[in-house]
């Protein structure tokens, strides 16, 4: 048995996204899973109902002091405490200091590497110098794609022999096909999405690419075979947990172009309702011009919904032949991929039944796992 200590400051937030679906994810699958070894789950906040109840073997220790939680609340509780663990598990970028633990940490992508105007010099900073001392200290890398695998190799070479892909996966019993039809327009009224639209769900942020995705929306606006669609973006900009940063220009884009009544901004969408607009929507769109794995693909997929997305980083690799993929630096070829899937339905029906069998390769059960095998042999 091992006694190994987690960082739930990620998995504890009400709205989550991305690093935080998959710290979640992982916690509850671990509890779920692993009756061997011994977890301590530290928080700087009493633990959300949804998170796994505490039994033997399954604890969590709050620390209320979460300002500096990583450089020094962390440290601080590995340094003076009398039982300290066999192993500490970061699921982020980030791997606690000055303990001599056996640390494994998880980087998600580089993308701070390559678009570093893309993010604000205090998040830059961070991701920047955090990641580089995860990569020199952390016994174990977890990678979340063989893209993201190749790229830490490639920027940061000490990374070789101790990089390791987990790849995340959906929740199963949320997302998969509806046939309530009453909901669904239930929620879409809700939310004022009309019943024909692209959807886009994130971080409303720059390397998502959305500005180019308006701009490529409105290329359609003067055609009136598309004069009902809408777009419809899902994501943060402010609020509590993970936030979207250097947003405003992507949210004055629509009123720029014209077509402000026709592009939804509508925040954070719990899941409850995320998967009837889901199953309701035309297609998925992902244009980003990075990403380490792209979870709302795999939501997508489960729902039976089409799949747009660029073919850079790590998203065909996740895709396969079960979307349609395009250059997120060319607007007019977004245009014409958001053309073809509204327009083509023997195209639509294809990627959609090929979605439901890649769907397949992909499950948080299997992350956690594999990460278990990975506490067990270190």
């Amino acid at each position: 048995m091992k006694k190994i200590w987690i960082d739930g400051y990620e998995a504890n937030v009400k709205q989550r996204l991305g690093s935080s679906k998959v710290a979640f994810e992982l916690l509850v699958n671990f509890e779920r899973f692993d009756r061997e070894n011994s977890y301590t789950i530290l928080l700087p906040m009493d633990p959300l109902g949804d998170l796994p109840k505490e039994r033997p073997g399954w604890h969590y220790r709050v620390v209320k002091f979460r300002r500096f939680w990583t450089y020094f609340t962390l440290p601080f509780i590995l340094m003076f405490s009398n039982d300290k663990p066999d192993l500490f598990f970061s699921p982020t970028h980030y791997i606690p200091r000055f303990t001599s633990v056996k640390r494994i940490g998880m980087i998600f992508d580089t993308s701070y590497l390559h678009f570093p105007k893309m993010f604000n010099k205090e998040d830059l900073w961070k991701l920047t110098s955090g990641s580089l001392y995860t990569i020199k200290n952390a016994i174990q890398i977890l990678t979340i794609s063989n893209f993201s695998k190749k790229d830490l190799i490639k920027n940061y070479p000490i990374v070789k022999n101790k990089v390791k892909v987990v790849y995340p996966g959906y929740d199963a019993n949320l997302y998969k096909v509806l046939t309530d039809t009453a909901k669904i327009s239930e929620i879409q009224n809700k939310y004022s999405t009309g019943d024909k639209y692209l959807i886009y769900i994130g971080t409303i942020q720059p390397r998502k690419n959305l500005e180019r995705l308006i701009e490529a929306f409105s290329l359609l606006s003067s055609d009136k075979a598309f004069d009902k669609v809408k777009l419809v973006l899902v994501g943060k900009t402010t609020g509590p947990g993970r936030k979207g940063w250097m947003y405003e220009q992507i949210l004055r884009k629509p009123l720029e172009l014209g077509i402000e009544n026709r592009v939804i901004f509508t925040g954070y969408i719990p899941d409850a309702d995320l998967v009837y607009l889901l199953n309701g929507a035309t297609s998925l769109i992902l244009p980003s011009l990075w990403e380490g794995f792209g979870i709302p693909v795999l939501d997508s997929m489960a729902c039976k919904t089409p799949v747009i997305a660029s073919n850079v980083s790590s998203l065909p690799e996740i895709i396969g032949e079960a979307g349609v993929l395009v250059d997120p630096y060319s607007i007019e070829q977004i245009s014409q991929g958001i053309r073809l899937v509204l327009t083509d339905k023997k195209i639509r029906e294809k990627i959609s039944q090929l979605g439901l069998k890649r769907i397949s390769k992909f499950s948080w059960q299997s992350m956690a796992k594999e990460i278990i095998k990975i506490f067990n042999n270190l």
